[in-house]
């Protein structure tokens, strides 16, 4: 039996936001709220979801022997991640991120420092019934399976950022943005682009199309999961906390269209604050959430 529900891996970094009115223009001066640093990294913060929903969970990375490197490993270890596998090196910097919000919108923009990739060998591919892995993580996990032949877990892929050399074969879940599948697949609609998406190779497509909800494709249905309607504070994390969630519901045993629906929701709610960690929902929360809604409605 797996010591673990899902290993994440890929970056961890430690951001420093900025809430603005409106994004500054060359050479302009703008003024900001008292700026916020947390957590964050698509890989990390999927972690952070999964735990604060009950599920077992390790993370897998590198930090650096710094400040940032320390705070990412405390709050991963505070949040229950396990981080055995998350490396200190002497000769990395920790990965930090510079995030701007614009104020009438939670819309935001990041500016980051290039990441570090775990070594092949250093992931757990047997701890885990999953393994999900962001953009950094993918190259690594990639070697891994290949060194050894594949593995008798399921591998998830976070295909928000861009992927060099992508390969959708052997891929369990296929979790993009609308626009990240844009690029990849020149067809009119997004469920063309979904259905190219799982016949390149993925089992299952989950594609995030922001305030329009979300869309799956398993082969043989395709379902459109409506969005929950939250006036955002912040879309940080937003799509990390929905893959998090995401796996957490089919860990489970939910169903694709219920555990899509279930990851929006707790997306959404952590939406609610600033940064993308401190508002995602415990399992409790998230479940009073669902049954006080279908009580008014």
């Amino acid at each position: 039996m797996a010591e673990f529900d899902v290993v994440c891996v890929g970056v961890a970094t430690l951001d420093t936001i900025a809430v603005l009115p409106e994004l500054p223009g060359e050479d302009q001066r703008v003024l900001a709220q008292p700026f916020t640093t947390a957590g964050g990294g698509p890989a990390a913060t999927a972690a952070v979801a999964l735990a604060r929903l009950g599920a077992s969970v390790a993370f897998c990375g590198i930090v650096g022997d710094d400040d940032a490197g320390s705070t990412v490993r405390s709050q991963l270890e505070a949040e229950g991640v396990d981080i055995r596998w998350l490396e200190t090196r002497p000769d990395a910097r920790t990965t930090e991120s510079v995030v701007l919000v614009t104020e009438a919108t939670g819309a935001r923009t990041i500016i980051t420092t290039p990441s570090s990739a775990p070594d092949p060998s250093s992931i757990p591919l047997d701890a885990s019934g999953w393994v999900h892995t962001d953009q950094t993580g993918f190259p690594a996990v990639r070697a891994a399976l290949a060194r050894r032949g594949g593995f008798a877990g399921r591998l998830s892929v976070d295909g928000g950022n861009a992927i060099h050399d992508l390969e959708l074969t052997g891929i369990d879940l296929y979790a993009p943005t609308a626009g990240a599948l844009r690029t990849l697949f020149d067809a009119p609609s997004l469920e063309e682009r979904v259905r190219l998406a799982q016949a390149a190779g993925a089992r299952t497509v989950v594609a995030t199309d922001g305030a329009r909800g979300s869309v799956a494709f398993d082969g043989t249905n395709y379902t459109e999961v409506p969005p929950l309607a939250v006036e955002p504070l912040s879309t940080i994390g937003a799509g990390d906390v929905f893959h998090g969630a995401l796996l957490a519901a089919l860990v489970r045993g939910d169903e694709l269209t219920d555990a899509v629906r279930f990851a929006n929701v707790v997306a959404a709610l952590s939406c609610r604050s600033l940064d993308g960690r401190s508002g995602i929902p415990t399992l409790a929360e998230t479940q009073t959430y669902e049954l006080e809604k279908k009580e008014k409605n």
